[in-house]
């Protein structure tokens, strides 16, 4: 990665000095296929016109590129010696004019890891694939280009492909003369730009609207697959959602969809869960599901398809100036998702899985070292790189509900209205966004930002109930806490709730109250005189973000009756504040996998049961004690398999304790079962097998040695597939063998072979929970390899091994101390490197917390 960087000083000083007028992009891709030329990467052509105007003409300033080589460049008709210019990923250009035009004709090579324009051959049929993938910063391996996000420009694409291939960009094409050429698209950024081209499997449909005025929207819609996967293409699905997104934005935005056309590639290999392309949305390819799969993976990829739609015009007609405010797209289009999945699609109870899940990436980016102020400090890309976390997501989408909440809905979409029509086709800072706000609510919105989005931390909010002597509530308060870390006390618009169980036995909410909590302690005057409360639920209906804590007498209340709760979403939120006290060592791991044993089975939200199982899976490998782990293992391993037998046949919960069976099986009798259920000697009454179930009872028997690699290539050939080869690849490095692991360990951190899926696929592998010491020679590997790692793989690489491959299943007081020597021996290595080791010190540290809390619990 050495000369890749780009810094934030950088980009305004050449923001300052230049103006693009257009692009004009001409690749061939027609090497794509057939057999690679010499012995360095595969390369295609790539020719590059960049129209642009200079505020102080003869100033200096470059353009950036990374490519093997180029073979010419010409700035205003003078051709530029490319070994003078071009030192592999900018090209100097002095003595500008006012009116400019660049000319770069280069060799750009194909990507093998998802950045750029990356290249996979289905191992099915042996067709090449093609589709790229830039944000932040991958376009330049592509194109030529001015590579920030404030450099916006329109853009004229062309493309030479193989005969039988079909392309597409961001605008509408056709081809012509062998050659595909893109209608000019709107003024956009570089980061937005697309380019798919293959064999691709291509379904159309077509979305209408007639607005108040008459005026009729017809935008062409589009959805296309590898040729493989197209049996299990269910594209009527992918369009009702589509449809549903964009008449709910059109009713709430005003601002009709900018971009002509909007088609939806799933594409192999990709590292993300989806990227914004205006026109041309790609979506990795597991979004496409070859067996049964629970409503919740349905209700995922809705979500995933209208977050990507918001950003049309969050991020795309209107985008952030540098990636200090990517939130300003980014949380905006994580709450948009759930706000139109909720409004328009049958997903009704999606804020459920928002509280659930996406929080819970919040909850933990927030308490790492690295949390950061949802406006981060964002000095270069390496630093934006990183930031696409769950405090740019999850964290801000939370605090704009709160937001909602505040200044209300009406107002809040106002003021989206405005800034889409004030700013269409510009970028935006934070004050930008502000002011149209406070013009909509009339509040002043600047002490709510700097609380909210300017600061770090999260607060944790504990009730304190007191009760007079006739066993009413006398007083009830909200206490509001923060980390010595980031001590800031926030303004939260907090519900309330107070619940007892019925004669019947259910636990029901019979008070509420909505408060503005602000300080260390607030009392809540309108509960007092109520009831007395078996459980007191503080962020009841999820308004803000925080930490709930609960009352002896509410944690004691769980313990016995938590699945007597009959809301779905108080469930879920006492569900995620219960894991909180488990990672916080509050609550001890035993006795979390002891409540999910309990209560799990009666969880009727699948979503919310998925969560908990994964869950339990993490509580038992990180923060349960080492001597009580075989025991919780057995105790998991036996409740799963009495759900699985209990639940309805054929149901999704009964599909999600197998996974879960799978998953926790750890001992003889529970692998016996796995192997009869793949062979045809054991059956669960309703259970279906199906290659992927299969592949995921495969796992935890090559992890315990029952599947061997002639086992794996038997599976192989029957799901001769891209997918089968990823489930192979994991399978394989999980065997228990040194010579496996070592084998693993080279073809990821010694070679560059692998493509990012594989090398994603091997990572997964290679650590089992159940072979701690197998794998813990790795650690001082892993340490000597890292900074090498770092300096010579892509930044995606990079972190998928700094991440994957920390020896967190060594957790001990000497791995944490390896990792403070690495870090005091390298405080000058990449400020991301010591990001990401810093983060899995925490991790580490965390879990050893959660140890000691356990074993305190079994003394």
């Amino acid at each position: 990665m050495p000369g890749e960087n780009l810094s934030r000083d950088e980009a305004r000083e050449r923001a300052a000095l230049l103006s693009v007028d257009g692009y004009d992009v001409s690749l061939d891709v027609r090497s794509a296929t057939g057999d690679a030329e010499g012995d360095g990467p595969r390369t295609f052509r790539s020719v590059t016109t960049i129209r642009f105007r200079c505020n102080e003409p003869g100033a200096s300033s470059f353009a950036d590129l990374i490519a093997p080589s180029v073979t010419a460049v010409s700035l205003n008709g003078r051709d530029l010696d490319p070994s003078e210019v071009f030192d592999g990923t900018r090209i100097a250009l002095e003595d500008l004019a006012a009116d400019n035009e660049l000319v770069v004709d280069a060799r750009c090579a194909y990507s093998r890891t998802g950045e750029g324009l990356h290249r996979f051959v289905d191992p099915e049929d042996g067709e090449v694939y093609l589709y790229t993938q830039y944000e932040p910063a991958d376009s330049r391996r592509v194109f030529a280009n001015f590579e920030q996000p404030d450099l916006k420009a329109p853009f004229r694409f062309e493309v030479r492909a193989p005969e039988e291939w079909t392309v597409w960009s961001n605008g509408t094409g056709e081809r012509a003369d062998g050659v595909w050429r893109f209608a000019e698209t709107k003024p956009i950024s570089t980061y937005i730009t697309c380019v798919v081209a293959g064999p691709y499997h291509y379904v159309t449909d077509r979305y209408e609207r007639t607005f108040e005025d008459g005026t009729r929207l017809e935008i062409p819609l589009g959805a296309l697959c590898r040729k493989g996967l197209a049996p299990h293409f269910d594209a009527d699905d992918v369009f009702l959602v589509t449809k549903q997104g964009l008449d709910f934005f059109h009713d709430h935005f005003d601002y009709p969809y900018p971009f002509g056309k909007y088609d939806q590639a799933f594409v192999p290999e990709y590292n993300l869960g989806a990227m914004e392309n205006p026109g041309l949305v790609t979506f990795r390819e597991e979004f496409i599901f070859r067996g049964k799969v629970t409503r919740a993976s349905y209700e995922s990829r809705a979500n995933v398809i209208l977050h990507e739609m918001a950003h049309m015009w969050f991020g795309d007609l209107v985008t952030m100036e540098w990636w200090d405010d990517l939130w300003l797209k980014e949380s905006f289009a994580d709450f948009m998702g759930t706000f139109a999945n909720v409004g328009a699609t049958r997903f009704k109870d999606a804020w459920i899985t928002f509280a659930n899940r996406r929080k819970a990436w919040a909850y933990r980016a927030d308490q790492l070292p690295s949390t950061h102020p949802i406006t981060a400090d964002i000095r270069d890309l390496e630093d934006a790189k990183l930031n696409f976390d769950g405090i740019t997501y999850a964290k801000g989408a939370s605090v704009l509900k709160q937001l909602v909440a505040y200044v209300g809905q009406d107002a809040f979409l106002e003021g989206a209205r405005r800034y889409f029509k004030r700013h269409a086709y510009g970028n935006t800072r934070l004050g930008d966004l502000l002011s149209v706000l406070e013009e909509t609510s009339g509040r002043d919105m600047s002490a709510w930002a700097r609380s909210w989005l300017q600061t770090a931390g999260v607060n944790a909010m504990t009730p304190q109930v007191l009760l007079s002597p006739e066993g009413r509530v006398a007083e009830l308060a909200v206490v509001q806490e923060a980390a010595e870390t980031h001590p800031e006390l926030r303004p939260h618009r907090v519900a309330v709730g107070l619940y007892r169980r019925t004669g019947e036995g259910a636990l029901e909410r019979y008070a509420r109250a909505e408060v503005d909590v602000d300080g260390p302690r607030t009392v809540v005057a309108e509960l007092a005189g109520a009831e007395a409360p078996e459980l007191v639920l503080v962020n009841d209906d999820d308004l803000t973000y925080c930490k709930t804590r609960f009352d002896e007498t509410s944690l004691a209340t769980l313990r016995e009756h938590l699945g007597a709760l009959t809301d779905p979403l108080a469930r879920a939120l006492c569900w995620s504040a219960l894991w909180n006290m488990t990672r916080d060592a509050l609550l001890p791991a035993r006795d979390f996998t002891g409540l999910v044993l309990r209560f799990a089975g009666r969880e009727s939200d699948i979503g919310v049961l998925q969560m908990l199982h994964a869950w339990a899976h993490s509580a038992l490998v990180h923060y349960a004690a080492p001597e009580w782990r075989e025991t919780g293992g057995r105790l998991l391993g036996e409740g799963a398999l009495r759900e699985l037998r209990e639940a309805a046949p054929g149901g999704e919960q009964q599909l999600a304790w197998a996974r879960f069976f799978a998953a926790v099986a750890g001992d003889e009798a529970g692998l016996r079962l796995l192997r009869g259920l793949l062979d045809g000697t054991e059956k669960v009454d309703g259970l279906d097998v199906d290659q992927e179930l299969r592949w995921a009872f495969l796992q935890p028997l090559a992890a315990h040695g029952h599947a061997d690699e002639g086992v794996l290539a038997a599976e192989l050939a029957r799901d001769d597939t891209a997918s089968g080869k990823r489930h192979q690849v994991r399978c394989l490095a999980a065997r228990p063998s040194a010579a496996v692991k070592a084998q693993a360990w080279a073809q990821v951190v010694e070679s560059d072979a692998l493509s990012n899926a594989l090398v994603e696929a091997t990572i997964a592998g290679f650590a089992q929970p159940s072979q701690r010491e197998l794998v813990a020679p790795y650690a001082e590997k892993y340490f000597a390899a890292i900074e090498r790692v770092w300096a010579e793989r892509s930044i995606q690489i990079g972190m998928d091994v700094v991440r994957g491959l920390f020896p967190s299943l060594r957790d001990s007081q000497d791995t944490l101390d390896a990792t403070d020597a690495w870090l005091s021996a390298h405080e000058d290595a990449a400020p991301a490197l010591r990001r990401l080791v810093l983060e899995a010190r925490d991790d580490l540290a965390r879990a050893l917390r959660g140890q000691a809390c356990d074993a305190a619990a079994g003394r």
